[in-house]
């Protein structure tokens, strides 16, 4: 065999590029990794201003659970050798879900669902109890399907027989690929109490009625069963201790460093070219960027027909334009009784995604008090927070930039005035404040339009829907760009993408080895452990 520079070289150190080097390098894989940023993380990242270290993305982070009741991150992250480097906060609450009165009365709807499984049910019934019945019944299916879709489907989706696959995943059969609008309406009759259950729809970007039932369960399920978390010092903590172990374990990454070319022979990777000129070669690459650059600007070869038909048949995901806010206050000083609370000013989740398409006043916001679970995210005495409201990247790039600063601070006025009618006098404790548009994501992520779920997270472009795009042999995609967005599945993304590449090693190692035994292909072999990745909850 041919020496190379590395096994394999990972382009991008956001979740799903650090996940997929540490595990390459941890396995033996001499590996490369480039970022075109000065530091790692990408999304999970945190910056400074003044007294304050801003969270960049995360609000909740799903998949952990407690040490008590530990989840699959914390097994992933253990794996990866940092879970003993990380300071886990569990949140109390899933969220506040608010609705203001017209009168500037009391609010319409005022609920704080828990982070307890049963607990949630409790609280539901309390507000709806003439839904009890039903209550319990979605609830059930929530757990059931989300069991399924955690142990039985990743096998079960190799299944060819319908009946067999429908005896095997009977909830996934009959409600997984509904529209989450469809399931909620066949239990309820309340809109509030839909509205209320389907909130986690902000964290995929779609209504109701566009995405899979099962994603929102499973969101659904896991928040509420297994907590949602935190970190002390952020996602950044968790950027830095997986770069740390890939260091550890002799890896080597070029910051300020981006990939300019992917040279291939006979459509197999050969070598990567970074910007700075350097040329390495390489048997494998893990791409942690979005399929457009990667497919259309990197490749030395036209954009394969399999990638160009995919990546045209999908839709941009959107952006968030999101406001960074420290204060001079504690959080009850303005009335914060819960981590992650929704605005919403209304029930109509249609109405709120249209709205993203333009730069009109929202309707639907979060605000993420970070220090109101950890008093250790803000100085003392202070808050933390950010308020995000999600919006396409079009409209913005649409802007001329004599009029980019000017809609800026106008949107960034309207989102301060809709957080206001929940939490009075917020502009009154600024003490500091900074704005990012979707083009501030488009310039810090390098995604097209700021995108950052990727593609649209819509029933059709579910990953059991779609073929890996294989026509260049050892090249692989990580991160939500082919999968699902959020924190938890883009780290077990670049994760299980990274272990079907050893997969492919070993392969090729044994085939040397015994030339008369009949291998399976490297490419094949990581293409089936990528495509047995868990569907897991988002943040």
């Amino acid at each position: 065999m041919t020496m190379t520079d590395f096994d394999a070289i990972v382009i991008g150190a956001g979740n799903g590029g650090l996940t997929a080097a540490a595990t390459l390098q941890r396995g033996g894989a001499r590996t490369l990794l480039l970022e075109r940023h000065n530091i790692p993380g990408g999304c999970a990242t945190s910056f400074v201003r003044g007294n304050f270290e801003f969270e960049v993305a995360l609000h909740q982070l799903s998949g952990m659970g407690t040490e008590k009741q530990p989840f699959i991150m914390r097994q992933v992250f253990a794996e990866l050798g940092i879970m003993d480097k990380l300071d886990v906060v569990v949140e109390r609450d899933l969220y506040r879900y608010v609705m203001p009165a017209k009168d500037g009365a009391e609010h319409a709807i005022d609920i704080t669902l828990p982070a307890s499984w049963k607990g949630l049910e409790k609280t539901l019934v309390e507000h709806f109890p003439d839904e009890a019945p039903a209550i319990s019944k979605f609830l059930a299916l929530c757990e059931g399907l989300s069991m399924e879709c955690f142990m039985v489907l990743p096998k079960a989706k190799r299944i060819t027989d319908e009946q067999e696959f429908t005896a095997t995943c009977p909830l996934f059969t009959q409600y997984g690929l509904q529209s989450a609008k469809d399931v909620l309406d066949g239990f309820f009759k309340s809109r509030e109490l839909k509205a209320l259950v389907a909130a986690y729809w902000c964290y995929l970007g779609m209504p109701p009625k566009d995405f899979a039932f099962k994603d929102l369960a499973i969101m659904f399920y896991s928040y509420a069963a297994f907590k949602p978390c935190h970190v002390k010092g952020g996602s950044q903590a968790i950027s830095s201790a997986l770069l740390e172990s890939f260091l550890a374990a002799g890896g080597e990454v070029k910051f300020n460093c981006g990939a300019e070319k992917i040279l291939t022979e006979n459509s197999q990777v050969k070598a990567v070219v970074t910007e700075s000129g350097e040329t390495f070669s390489c048997q494998q690459i893990i791409s942690n960027i979005s399929p457009q650059h990667t497919f259309n600007e990197l490749l030395d070869i036209p954009t394969p027909k399999q990638a160009a038909q995919d990546m045209k048949s999908r839709r941009l995901g959107t952006s968030a334009f999101v406001l960074y806010i420290g204060l001079d206050c504690a959080p009850q000083d303005i009335g914060v009784t819960a981590a992650s609370s929704f605005i919403v000013d209304d029930l109509e989740e249609d109405i709120a995604h249209d709205l993203m398409s333009t730069i009109a006043p929202p309707k639907h916001t979060m605000l993420t008090c970070y220090n109101y679970d950890d008093p250790s995210f803000a100085p003392e005495g202070k808050s933390a927070i950010s308020l995000v409201c999600l919006q396409y990247g079009e409209p913005w790039q649409n802007i001329t930039a004599e009029d980019y600063a000017a809609a800026k601070y106008q949107f960034a006025e309207h989102l301060l005035d809709h957080a206001e009618r929940v939490f009075p006098n917020i502009r009154a404790h600024i003490e500091e404040i900074e704005a990012a548009t979707p083009l501030t994501m488009m310039r810090y992520l390098n995604t097209p339009g700021g995108a950052i779920y990727g593609f649209q997270q819509n029933t059709q472009d579910a990953n059991i829907f779609r073929r890996r795009i294989d026509q260049v042999k050892g090249l692989h995609m990580a991160g939500s760009w082919m999968g699902m967005g959020g924190f938890q599945p883009t780290y077990m993304a670049g994760h299980t993408t990274a272990k079907g590449v050893l997969k492919a090693f070993a392969a090729a190692s044994q085939q040397q080895a015994q030339p008369s035994q009949q291998a399976q292909s490297p490419q094949s072999s990581a293409t089936q452990q990528v495509d047995a990745q868990k569907e897991t909850a988002h943040v």
